[in-house]
């Protein structure tokens, strides 16, 4: 395996986020045509770790919350349940105008209808996510993390969390702990600051092991020239995506491991759902399969929940892939954001294509 691990941890893996809660329709309606809805805690980093957690590792949410709130209480209460240990400061909410944790309305659409999603981010706590409140000393060196993962979403959500994120990636290298970073563009979020976050990407890029990403992010985060985004016969651009990959390891020597989901959409309910990874010199494809999916949101997340899981539990990478793909495939069976898996035979069975029921 190209990526040792710490064996003095106590922390498998550590996430750092902003959470919310996600507010679905019923029964793939869309929004407005509603009037009963589900409320789920979310965030994608969780979503990520949740594999981890599900399965059994140790996992802590380095997150903020707003003092006070029935909705940051109803968040702990979901992570608590998720097996995830949480540590963060709490904010006051200083008034109705303050501070909260975000909403994302989304439904799921069904058939030829594709999914909406509506972020209302407005007075987030998340972004006051600051280095202050967070001990790395105790974090990194004495309680002791195997990998750091970190999300393109905090780090460009304001100007704290991208330096709250660059610090942990310094901290993580200081002390020998594997930082995996998914790059996750978002226009909304570099509006006007293209430059600064195109700087604070490409530093914690640099000192990451594991890139994740699309093409459209390695283009527009890290300026390396990819595939044209989107389209259809995904399989066709396969050799495009590894030319591309090859260019980002080339950019960034530190990584060993490199991994860009492939996913065209037939319907909202019918996808094409392949992988790329590129572990040393070794690649492992897996070629678009199709996919039976009841919400798509989550689908990337349960990937790389799965990707860092193989890692940490020490398997050969062929199998990275394998496990990353079903479990991604699984998180879009679910109506919450991240899968949550019984065991690993679950995951295997998806990949081998075995719905049989089991007694």
């Amino acid at each position: 395996m190209s990526i040792e691990l710490r064996k003095d941890f106590t922390y498998s893996l550590i996430v750092p986020t902003s959470m919310g809660v996600r507010i679905t329709p019923l029964n793939g309606q869309p929004v407005h045509s509603s009037d009963t809805f589900m409320l789920q805690a979310t965030s994608a980093e969780t979503n990520v770790a949740s594999i981890s957690s599900y399965l059994g590792l140790p996992v802590k949410v380095l997150t903020t919350f707003v003092k006070d709130s029935p909705i940051a209480q109803f968040i702990k209460n979901n992570l608590a349940s998720r097996h995830m240990v949480y540590e963060g400061p709490e904010v006051p909410q200083d008034g109705p105008w303050g501070y909260r944790h975000q909403f994302n309305i989304a439904d799921s659409g069904f058939g030829s209808r594709g999914p909406r999603v509506l972020n209302d981010r407005a007075g987030e706590v998340g972004r006051t996510l600051n280095i202050k409140d967070f001990d790395l000393d105790r974090i990194f060196g004495e309680e002791g993390v195997q990998i750091v993962h970190l999300s393109g979403l905090i780090a460009a959500l304001s100007p704290d969390t991208s330096t709250f994120c660059l610090e942990l990636a310094r901290a993580a290298k200081k002390y020998n702990t594997r930082i995996s970073f998914d790059l996750n563009y978002r226009a909304s979020f570099w509006k006007g600051r293209e430059k600064e976050l195109h700087d604070v990407f490409t530093e914690i890029a640099s000192i990451s092991d594991i890139l994740i990403g699309n093409e459209e992010d390695f283009q527009l985060c890290l300026g390396i020239k990819g595939p044209e985004a989107g389209g259809k016969d995904i399989p066709a651009k396969i050799e495009g995506f590894k030319e591309m990959i090859g260019r980002v390891k080339g950019t960034f020597p530190n990584a060993s491991v490199f991994a860009n989901t492939l996913r065209q959409v037939v319907s909202a309910n019918s996808h094409l759902w392949g992988a790329i990874l590129l572990e040393g010199n070794n690649w492992n494809v897996v070629e678009p399969r199709q996919i039976t999916v009841l919400d798509r949101i989550g689908g990337g997340d349960g990937f790389v929940g799965g990707l860092l899981y193989s890692i940490l539990k020490g398997w050969e990478p062929e199998k990275w892939v394998q496990f990353a793909w079903a479990t991604g495939a699984m998180a879009t069976t679910f109506l919450t954001d991240y899968a949550q898996p019984i065991d690993e035979e679950q995951v295997w069975s998806i990949w081998e294509g075995n719905a049989r029921v089991k007694r």
